[in-house]
Formats: C-alpha cells, sequence, structure tokens
C-alpha cells in the first residue's frame, strides 16, 4: 500500500521511471494537451467532468510523491484574449499547497508561448490532464533529486 497522497497507478509508473530534471505538467481543461507536448512525454487525462479533478488537487498529489525543484505557471501575455488584471487567483491556491507542504519553492510564470516551449522539451515525461476550469491554472514542475 502506497503511503502518499499519489495512488494513480500509471502517473506512478512514469514519475518512477523519471530522475533529475524530469517535467511534470499539471494542465487545466482549457491546455491543448494533445498538441502542446514533449516527444518523450505521457498524458494521463483525470478529467473527469468540468472542474474534476482540479490542477490543485493533482499538484498535491505530485508533491507528496517526488521532489520538486522548480514551479512555473503559464504567464499571461497582455495582448492575450483571455488576459485578466493581476494574478490568477489559483495561483494563491498553488502557493498555500506549497506552505502546507514545507516546501520553499516560488511560483514563477513564464509567458505563454515560452511555457509551451518549456513544456515541448524531450525531458518532459508526463502530462496530468485536469478538468480544471480555472484560466492560467497550468503548472510545469522540474523533479529534484532524492536526497539520502
Amino acid at each position: 500500500m502506497l503511503n502518499q497522497l499519489l495512488i494513480h497507478p500509471k502517473i506512478n509508473e512514469v514519475l518512477g521511471r523519471a530522475g533529475h530534471h524530469a517535467k511534470i505538467l499539471i494542465a487545466d481543461g482549457n491546455y491543448p494537451a494533445s498538441t502542446k507536448k514533449g516527444a518523450n512525454a505521457e498524458i494521463v487525462c483525470l478529467n473527469l467532468s468540468p472542474g474534476v479533478v482540479s490542477v490543485a488537487q493533482a499538484l498535491s498529489a505530485v508533491l507528496s510523491a517526488v521532489p520538486i525543484d522548480h514551479i512555473e505557471t503559464m504567464g499571461i501575455p497582455s495582448d492575450d484574449p483571455y488576459a485578466q488584471k493581476g494574478e490568477p487567483p489559483v495561483w494563491n491556491e498553488f502557493r498555500e499547497i506549497l506552505k502546507r507542504t514545507g516546501s520553499t519553492l516560488e511560483l514563477k510564470p513564464i509567458l505563454k508561448w515560452d511555457f509551451y516551449k518549456a513544456v515541448e522539451s524531450p525531458d518532459h515525461v508526463l502530462t496530468i490532464q485536469t478538468g480544471d476550469q480555472a484560466l492560467w491554472a497550468n503548472v510545469l514542475l522540474t523533479m529534484g533529486a532524492r536526497q539520502p
């Protein structure tokens, strides 16, 4: 029996094969997961219905299972038709999850088109597609190393 929040067999399988610098995308329901991915990435669809599963729920589970060195969010270009004033409210939820897990990581926004390029890296091993309806809720995690 697993002793962590993450119990999804396929996600655990992919993360178990991954190593330092591997990239994990947790995508909202609007993210083009079938086309914006790395050549080595597997997609696990957790988009059961609108809003279920959320990026925040998936983030909590992944953080319980693997060490993370970096967490990046999709930054909002000012000329984007879905741009909004200020940060998306969901980013504060991500910060609360990081704080609750004892992480000192800071969210680092990278602009939308640079975010897509980062995801298309050969280091991208997994996309977790959620049904999250929040705009700009995508997070890209870079795995760390297990500490002795």
